[in-house]
């Protein structure tokens, strides 16, 4: 894991807390480029896969394969999709059914949680 993670950061990715909607500045990111965990430096998603949700949260349709476990989180009395990093097993967020094609899901991340590297 990386070193030097704020209290915030830590609360979410390893206590599997929630940042308040509408507080990261990655909600407003446009430029193309990939987001990685902060937890571990693996790339999990695409620019080209983020869209604005609505939510408050960074939102995509589709993350890379392979880096995220998945496990039911039910602590809300909703059944909802909990996703971690599969390296660092860090928390990111929820999975929902509510997002655009071709996927039809939104990955529901904590912008707290991700390091966005702008392509140059």
């Amino acid at each position: 894991m990386v070193k030097d993670l704020t209290e915030d950061q830590k609360h979410i990715l390893l206590k599997e807390g929630t940042e308040p909607a509408g507080t990261s500045p990655l909600n407003h990111e446009q430029r193309i480029g990939d987001y990685y965990c902060i937890g571990c430096d693996t790339k999990l998603f695409e620019s080209k896969k983020k869209y604005d949700s609505g939510s408050g949260w960074p939102s995509f349709f589709e993350a890379l394969p392979n880096v995220f476990e998945t496990k039911i989180d039910n602590s809300t009395g909703l059944l909802r999709t909990e996703y971690h990093c599969k390296k660092c097993r860090g928390h990111h967020g929820h999975i929902f059914d509510d997002g655009p094609k071709p996927t039809g899901k939104r990955y529901c991340n904590n912008g707290t949680c991700l390091i966005f590297k702008p392509k140059i």
